[in-house]
């Protein structure tokens, strides 16, 4: 059994870290420093568990809805001709942003505004974007996190209490600002509030329903990792509240959801999480969280 949980943990590292994902990660784990946050913050807690599979995939079909945003992903982000890459890029980040040194999480942040500043254009309607806008990141940031959070909640090993949702949005407040993000939400309220002001500003334009059918219909997968692939979609879905579901058009199923979706989805999380698990830290190392988070870096 060990052989296949080795095999299987390394076979979903490389997909989720890439090929330099070991380097990355002692380096991350490895490197002593200052964090910006310690190891009992909430956001590690989030970040290193396999939950975030179900939330990120949670994430893009969330954010697909601000037309906006929608338009600077399809136009630059190349997540149709690598899908992976994009994965390992935004894992790479949440990973050294979470368990890294002050450093390398400054040094991370400063990197994606560099590449922000770059991404501009002009959505199918004639409105110009430009990815560096605060209020479009603001956006980004508050659909991954009431994602990450979601899907935590539910599938997570140790779901939070309220003070640790709050506690978490707080945390993951620090990357936003530091992203650029003017006066990003830091308890639960403030992010309902901050979700409920965008929506009338949402919509499914013809890129969002594309993405969502790649995401969910056609994901560049091996035929073996389809039905664990689809399952984890499923969910992902399950979760979306529906107002987000009906413009993607994305069907609601009434008692399967609840039943066998969720155990599904609790039995999937498990196995990864069994998978996974994150080898000792080096000697003198920051340690760090386990799962997702830790596979990211």
């Amino acid at each position: 059994m060990d052989t296949v949980r080795e095999r299987l943990g390394r076979d979903l590292f490389t997909r989720v870290a890439g090929p330099g994902g070991a380097v990355n990660r002692a380096r991350i784990h490895g490197t002593p420093g200052p964090r910006w946050f310690g190891p009992e913050r909430p956001i590690r807690t989030v970040h290193g568990d396999a939950s975030m599979f179900i939330g990120g995939l949670r994430a893009l079909l969330l954010q697909s809805l601000h037309p906006l945003a929608m338009a600077a992903v399809a136009a630059h982000s190349g997540y149709r001709g690598d899908p992976w890459g994009r994965l390992q890029r935004t894992s790479t980040f949440l990973a050294v942003t979470t368990y890294g040194t002050a450093e390398d999480a400054q040094r991370a942040v400063d990197h994606v505004r560099e590449v922000h500043e770059r991404v501009r254009g002009t959505t199918s309607a004639g409105e110009p974007y430009h990815a560096a806008d605060p209020h479009l990141l603001g956006w980004v940031h508050v659909a991954e996190v009431d994602s990450f959070l979601a899907a935590h909640q539910r599938y997570g090993a140790h779901p939070l209490d309220a003070a640790g949702c709050d506690a978490y949005v707080a945390d993951t407040a620090r990357v936003a600002a530091a992203l650029g993000v003017v006066d990003p939400p830091r308890d639960m309220a403030a992010l309902a509030g901050r979700l409920a002001a965008y929506r009338p500003e949402l919509r499914a334009t013809r890129e969002a329903r594309e993405a969502a059918r790649f995401i969910l219909l056609h994901p560049p997968l091996p035929w073996v990792a389809r039905a664990p692939y689809a399952v984890l979609a499923a969910n992902a879905v399950a979760t979306l509240p529906p107002w987000a579901r009906r413009p993607l058009g994305v069907p609601r199923l009434p008692g399967v959801e609840e039943t066998v979706v969720r155990a599904s989805g609790h039995a999937l999380t498990r196995t990864i999480r069994w998978a996974m698990s994150p080898p000792p830290p080096p000697a003198g190392g920051a340690g760090g969280g386990a799962g997702a988070g830790r596979a990211g870096g």
